[in-house]
């Protein structure tokens, strides 16, 4: 049994790894030090809220983000929005659909944000940082996620950054030239351009720091409890640490009478 499932992963890896070199090989996603990384890792707030305000003026048209509620914006360990803000800017929004009545009635800051239906519409994106992995696959193990992270900001900075200006029509759809796609054309337009937003606290708003600020911010949405996680597992590994060592002298203290005494 274990002989025949050995040869089903090494025929599988063998297929996927020739299937990406026909496909020419999976796009290179750059390494991004986002401030959450590592295991002592923290949001930067600021870059949260200027990632919120890229989504609300920019992707928020065609990308819904349908897992997250709107109340968390306020919430500690995140944009820290004001909350009289949250509940403001959650009436602007699309209407909600009462469980009760079925009827439309305005959206609260305890809904979610909306979904985006459609013909030209974009994926949610509330888990898509989370869910794409950019620094494994066919040709990697999969330690690197330990070390530089699981990939998805940098996988959706890279799409932002990767146009490259050429585009073409097939089927009577338009496509653009993207290097970080798959495949290297994506039918989503370029969505920043230099200074298409400004910056309350005055960051310059280049390409680059917008997409990074939004893919920051996505970041959150889809691990809005990362830094408690953190704090919780390095309280822990503190904690056995310490009984690692409490057992190792109560052994000595134990065993240190009888050590070296033959019967």
């Amino acid at each position: 049994m274990m002989k025949k499932l050995l040869i089903s992963a090494v025929s599988a890896l063998v297929l996927g790894t020739g299937s990406a070199f026909a496909a020419g090989g999976e796009a290179y996603i750059e390494d991004i030090a986002f401030s959450f990384e590592g295991p002592f890792g923290r949001y930067d707030q600021q870059q949260l809220r200027r990632g919120f305000q890229v989504y609300r003026e920019v992707c928020a048209a065609c990308h819904g983000l349908k897992f997250v509620p709107i109340r968390s914006l306020s919430d500690e360990g995140g944009p820290q929005m004001n909350p009289d803000w949250v509940r403001a800017y959650a009436a602007e929004l699309d209407e909600a659909i009462d469980k009760d009545s079925g009827e439309p009635r305005p959206r609260k800051e305890t809904d979610m944000f909306p979904t985006r239906k459609g013909e030209g519409m974009g994926p949610d994106l509330s888990l898509m940082a989370k869910a794409r992995a950019g620094f494994h696959g066919p040709y990697g193990t999969g330690i690197n996620q330990l070390v530089k992270g699981i990939g998805g900001p940098e996988y959706i900075t890279a799409i932002l950054t990767g146009f490259t200006g050429e585009e073409k029509e097939e089927a009577g759809s338009f496509f653009y030239e993207n290097h970080a796609f798959p495949g290297g054309w994506i039918a989503m337009t370029p969505p920043l351009s230099e200074d298409l937003v400004e910056y309350e606290d005055g960051t310059p708003a280049t390409v680059e720091q917008m997409a990074e600020d939004v893919s920051a911010f996505l970041m959150w949405t889809a691990e809005p409890k990362l830094m408690g996680r953190k704090n919780m597992g390095f309280t822990a590994v503190m904690l056995l640490g310490l009984l690692t060592v409490l057992l190792y002298l109560s052994n000595k203290r134990l065993w240190a009478p009888h050590k070296g005494k033959h019967v």
